[in-house]
C-alpha cells in the first residue's frame, strides 16, 4: 500500500501541473454525498464499520449534494463568525471504466482551501489553493482496494471516497483573511469522475493568431499527454470546425510520441470569422487520440481576435475602438455561498450581458471554467487574476502557491478568446498579515510573476489594481478611484481619471461605485453631505472603507440609498462617453456579496455595492446601466421598490426615467406631462426627468418610450405621504402576501403619532418559533434576520410547513411584537 500511495502522489503532481482533463465526457458526482462540519481524529473514523446505536456512529454526518460550501449560511449570519476549519465529505464510487487498462481520474474544478483525498484509508493526493482546477489519477489505489475481497464485499463493490477540506486561517496562504470577501471552504465547485484510456491528453494548447490585416488566421496546436504506461506511438485525428460547424481542416497525424509537450500541427485559415463582443464567433478544435485500438476525444473552442491597448489611449478590438463597459464578479450567492450551480452561473452572466456588459474582471481569484465558457459564448472580455490580495508578502510556501496558481490559471484558461488580461494581484499595498511590510520585496515578486505570466503566455497583458509602487511593472494598471464614495464628489471623476491616466502607459479603471441598501430611497440624496471636500483627489486611502472617523465621505456619512447611487452611476456613465482616451471602466461589483470585514453594514457581512442583490434581484441601478449600454429598447421608471414617497402638499417632486429610447412621454395619474428627448449629457437621467405635484394617497406613473418604430412602456404605483414624521417609537407588522406554503411579513417603524418613520435606518430583527421557519441568512434586504430598515420598513418570508408559527419582531430600543401565522 505504501508504494501505491507514492505512485498516486506522483501522478497527482503530474496532473496538478495543468489541472483540467481534456475530454468530452465527465461524470459529475453531485448526488449521494455526506458531509461533516469539523475534523475527524483520522481517516479511519470516516470508513470504520458502525452499527446503529454504537459509539462508532458519531459524529453524525448530513446528506448533501455538490457543489457544497461550508459557509452557505453562516457567512452572513449576524450572530457568528463564519466557520473556518476542517470539513469532511464522503461517498461511494461505482467504478465502471470502459477502457481496458484505462485510467480513473478525479477532476476537482475547485475546492477550498486545502484538500486531502482518500480512497478507503489511503491518501491518494492533496492540493493547496481554493480556485484552480486539479486532477488525481486514482487508478492504482482503486485496483489495490478491489484486491481485498472483504472490503469489496463490505462496500458492495463500490469504492469509499473521503475528502477533507480546510479553510482555516493561514497567514502563509493566499488570499489573505484581510480580504474583503470570504475565504470559503468545501467542495464548492463540481467534482468529476473521468475515464480515459491508458494514454490520454493532459493538456491542449491552442494559439490562434491573426495577420496584421486580419485576413489570415494561424492556429498552432500543442498538446501534452498523460502516459503512465510509457506508450511510444499514437495517432491523432485533428478536425477544426468554423463557427457555422463547417469543417475547415481535417487531418490524421501518424506516430506521434505521446510523451511530454508536443507540437501537433499548424493551420492557416484564410479570411477567418472574427470573435468580438457583438459577434462571439467560436471555432472548435477536435482532437481524437488513438492508442492501441482505444481512443479518447477532446474538444476545445477558440476564436480569432486581435486586441490592443494604445499608449495613454483607448482600447482596440479587431482594429476598432471599443469602450470596455465592465463589471466584476465574485463567486457568491444567496443560500449557497460559493457553491453556485452551472444554471446559477449562466443566469448571472446572461444578466450581465443583458445589462450591456462587454468586459468583466473576475475578482479576486481564478473562477470556474464554466464562467470562461460563458464569456466566450456571449462575448465578454475577461481580466482574470490570482488571489494575491492584501496582507503583504509571505515566505517561500506563500510564493510557491502564488506561482503555482498563476501557472495553473494561465495554463488552464489560455485557450479562451475572451481572456485579455492576467491579473497578478489586488491591493498589494495593504499590510498587516506580517510584522513587516517590505515594498522592495513585493516589487521583486511582482516582477517575477509578471515575467512568469509572459513566459507562459505572451499574447495577453498583465495587470494589477491599487498598488502604486508596482504600477510600472505590469502592462496595464488601475489606480483606486472612488469619486463620490470613499473620497470627494462624483463630479470629479473625469478630471481625476485623466490625471491618473497620464501616470502610466496603459490605464484601465476597475472598481468604482458605492453601496446601496436595496429598497432604500431618498427624497434628498445630499442630506448630511455638506462637509465633503472636493478637489483633494478621489483615491481610496487607508481607513476610508471604515464607518468610523476620518474625513467626511459619502461611504460614512451618506444614506446608502439607491437614489444616490443611481445618480453617481448616471454621472460616471455620461462622462465615460466624453473621454476619448479611456480604455474603459469596470463597476464594482455586479452582485452584492458576502464579506467578513463588514459586520455593521445595513445587511450585516455584505458588501452592498452590487447592481443586483445576492439572489439576482435587480436594484434600480441595473437599469441605469441598461439605458446607456444596450440597444434593445428599454424603459424603467425609477422607484419600482419605493412604495411611499413623502413631502409637503403641492410640493413639486422629480421623476426620472431610465431609457435608451430617443423620446419618452410621462403620465402622472393619467395626465401627460409632455415628451422629453434623450440626451446622454443632460444629467440626471439623460434629460428624461419631469417635475410634478403628487396627490396625497395613491399615485400612478406611466412612461411610454419610442425608439424607431418600437414602443416600450413602464408603470409604477406608490403612496404619497404628506404628514410629518419623527423618530420611531414602536413597531407594527402585517402580512402582505400569503399562500398555503408561505407568508411575507412587513414590519414598519412608526412614530408617536402612528406615522411610518420613512427615513429611519434602525435595525429590525426577526425570529420565529413553531412548525415553520424564516428564510434568513441570505444576505439580502428581505432575507436577513437583522437588517436596517429601508424607508422605515423591512420584510421577511416565513415557510409555514403546514403548522402554527409565531414571528417575533423587535427594534433597537423598541419593544417586541408578535405575529401569529397558521
Amino acid at each position: 500500500m505504501r508504494s501505491i500511495l507514492l505512485s498516486c502522489l506522483l501522478l497527482c503532481s503530474l496532473y496538478s501541473a495543468t489541472g483540467k482533463v481534456p475530454t468530452t465526457h465527465k461524470i459529475r458526482l453531485t448526488e449521494n454525498w455526506e458531509y461533516l462540519k469539523g475534523d475527524l481524529g483520522g481517516i479511519w473514523e470516516a470508513v470504520r464499520p458502525a452499527n446503529p446505536g454504537n459509539p462508532e456512529t458519531v459524529p453524525l454526518w448530513e446528506k448533501v449534494t455538490l457543489p457544497h460550501c461550508f459557509n452557505a449560511e453562516d457567512a452572513v449570519d449576524p450572530d457568528v463568525n463564519y466557520y473556518q476549519g476542517a470539513g469532511w465529505y464522503k461517498t461511494l464510487l461505482d467504478i465502471e471504466n470502459p477502457y481496458a487498462d484505462g485510467r480513473v481520474l478525479l477532476d476537482f474544478e475547485g475546492a477550498g482551501q486545502k484538500t486531502e483525498v482518500y480512497l478507503y484509508t489511503t491518501k491518494v493526493g492533496e492540493h493547496i489553493g481554493g480556485y484552480d482546477e486539479w486532477t488525481l489519477d486514482i487508478t492504482d489505489a482503486v485496483e489495490a482496494f478491489k484486491k481485498d475481497k472483504g472490503l469489496t464485499e463490505r462496500f458492495g463493490g463500490k469504492i469509499p471516497l473521503s475528502i477533507r477540506c480546510d479553510n482555516s486561517r493561514d497567514l502563509e496562504m493566499i488570499p489573505s483573511d484581510l480580504s474583503d470577501f470570504n475565504v470559503y471552504g468545501g467542495l464548492y465547485r463540481y467534482v468529476n469522475l473521468v475515464y480515459v484510456p491508458k494514454t490520454s491528453f493532459q493538456y491542449i494548447q491552442l494559439d490562434a493568431g491573426l495577420s496584421t490585416s486580419l485576413k489570415e488566421g494561424i492556429l498552432t496546436i500543442n498538446a501534452s499527454f498523460h502516459n503512465p504506461a510509457d506508450i511510444k506511438k499514437a495517432n491523432i485525428q485533428v478536425t477544426v470546425y468554423d463557427p457555422n460547424k463547417k469543417i475547415v481542416f481535417n487531418k490524421q497525424l501518424q506516430d506521434i510520441l505521446p510523451l511530454g509537450k508536443q507540437f501537433i500541427t499548424e493551420i492557416s485559415i484564410k479570411n477567418p470569422i472574427l470573435w468580438d463582443v457583438d459577434n462571439p464567433n467560436l471555432y472548435t478544435c477536435e482532437l481524437k487520440l488513438d492508442v492501441e485500438g482505444e481512443s479518447v476525444t477532446a474538444k476545445e473552442c477558440f476564436g480569432f481576435r486581435h486586441f490592443e491597448f494604445k499608449e495613454k489611449g483607448p482600447f482596440y478590438l479587431n482594429g476598432k475602438r471599443l469602450l470596455l463597459r465592465g463589471t466584476h464578479r465574485h463567486e457568491d450567492h444567496a443560500g449557497v455561498g460559493q457553491a453556485m450551480t452551472e444554471a446559477m452561473m449562466r443566469t448571472e452572466i446572461e444578466m450581465m450581458k443583458r445589462m450591456g456588459v462587454n468586459f468583466i474582471r473576475l475578482g479576486h481569484y481564478q473562477q470556474s471554467e464554466i464562467i470562461l465558457n460563458l464569456c466566450d459564448e456571449l462575448g465578454i472580455l475577461v481580466w482574470e487574476e490570482i488571489p494575491w490580495c492584501r496582507g503583504g508578502l509571505g515566505g517561500e510556501s506563500y510564493k510557491i502557491q502564488a506561482r503555482r496558481m498563476l501557472t495553473n490559471m494561465v495554463t488552464q484558461h489560455r485557450n479562451h478568446p475572451s481572456v485579455i488580461i492576467w491579473g497578478l494581484g489586488n491591493e498589494n499595498d495593504w499590510p498587516n498579515d506580517f510584522s513587516y511590510f517590505e515594498k522592495d520585496a513585493i516589487r521583486a515578486f511582482m516582477k517575477e510573476l509578471h515575467d512568469l505570466a509572459h513566459q507562459l503566455d505572451n499574447s495577453r497583458k498583465t495587470a494589477i489594481r491599487r498598488c502604486e509602487f508596482c504600477s510600472d511593472i505590469v502592462d496595464v494598471y488601475s489606480p483606486s478611484i472612488w469619486a463620490g464614495w470613499y473620497r470627494g464628489v462624483y463630479t470629479e471623476y473625469k478630471d481625476v481619471s485623466h490625471t491618473e491616466m497620464q501616470k502610466v502607459n496603459h490605464f484601465l479603471h476597475v472598481e468604482w461605485g458605492g453601496d446601496s441598501h436595496a429598497r432604500r430611497h431618498a427624497e434628498n440624496i445630499f442630506e448630511n453631505l455638506q462637509n465633503i471636500v472636493s478637489g483633494q483627489g478621489a483615491d481610496e486611502r487607508a481607513g476610508d472603507a471604515s464607518l468610523y472617523g476620518g474625513a467626511a465621505r459619502v461611504s460614512k456619512d451618506g444614506d446608502w440609498s439607491e437614489s444616490y447611487i443611481c445618480d453617481l452611476i448616471d454621472w460616471h456613465l455620461k462622462e465615460q462617453e466624453t473621454m476619448p482616451w479611456l480604455t474603459g471602466a469596470a463597476y464594482w461589483p455586479f452582485k452584492d456579496f458576502s464579506t467578513p470585514v463588514r459586520p455593521e453594514n445595513p445587511v450585516p457581512y455584505m458588501n452592498q455595492k452590487g447592481v443586483i442583490e445576492r439572489d439576482f434581484t435587480p436594484k434600480e441601478s441595473y437599469y441605469v446601466f441598461q439605458s446607456y449600454w444596450t440597444e434593445k429598447p428599454m424603459i424603467h421608471i425609477y422607484g419600482h421598490s419605493w412604495p411611499v414617497r413623502w413631502g409637503k402638499a403641492n410640493e413639486k417632486k422629480m421623476m426620472k426615467v431610465y431609457s435608451n429610447c430617443e423620446e419618452v412621454e410621462l403620465f402622472v395619474n393619467g395626465e401627460s406631462l409632455g415628451k422629453q428627448k434623450r440626451n446622454s449629457q443632460d444629467f440626471p437621467a439623460a434629460g428624461l426627468r419631469w417635475e410634478s405635484v403628487f396627490k396625497s394617497g395613491t399615485n400612478t406613473i406611466k412612461a411610454i418610450g419610442k425608439k424607431g418604430k418600437e414602443r416600450v412602456e413602464d408603470e409604477i404605483t406608490f403612496e404619497y405621504e404628506t404628514r410629518t414624521f419623527g423618530s420611531p417609537t414602536q413597531l407594527t407588522a402585517s402580512i402582505i402576501e400569503e399562500t398555503d406554503e408561505y407568508v411575507w411579513i412587513e414590519a414598519a417603524l412608526i412614530d408617536e403619532n402612528g406615522v411610518v418613520s420613512l427615513t429611519s435606518r434602525d435595525y429590525i430583527y426577526f425570529d420565529s418559533v413553531g412548525d415553520g421557519h424564516l428564510i434568513i441568512n441570505r444576505g439580502t434586504s428581505s432575507g436577513s434576520k437583522k437588517v436596517q430598515a429601508y424607508n422605515g420598513r423591512a420584510r421577511i418570508k416565513l415557510i409555514k410547513n403546514k403548522g402554527k408559527n409565531i414571528v417575533a419582531i423587535k427594534g433597537d430600543r423598541i419593544n417586541s411584537i408578535f405575529i401569529p401565522v397558521e
